[in-house]
């Protein structure tokens, strides 16, 4: 499973999103901050965003 935290990218949020993949998380990143925090990720922002994505052990 993998993890991101909003809060690791910068954002005071405590929204987490979880997923097997990092193109899942990625995409229920990109949704939520959208509608969340008015921001549109970019291909660069998703490329930065990745790093922060963590695994599950």
């Amino acid at each position: 499973m993998k993890t991101l935290k909003c809060s690791d990218v910068g954002f005071d949020c405590a929204a987490v999103v979880t997923a097997d993949t990092v193109e899942e998380v990625l995409a229920q990143a990109a949704a939520h901050a959208k509608e969340v925090h008015g921001v549109v990720v970019t291909p660069e922002m998703a490329e930065e965003i990745a790093t922060k994505i963590t695994a599950d052990p």
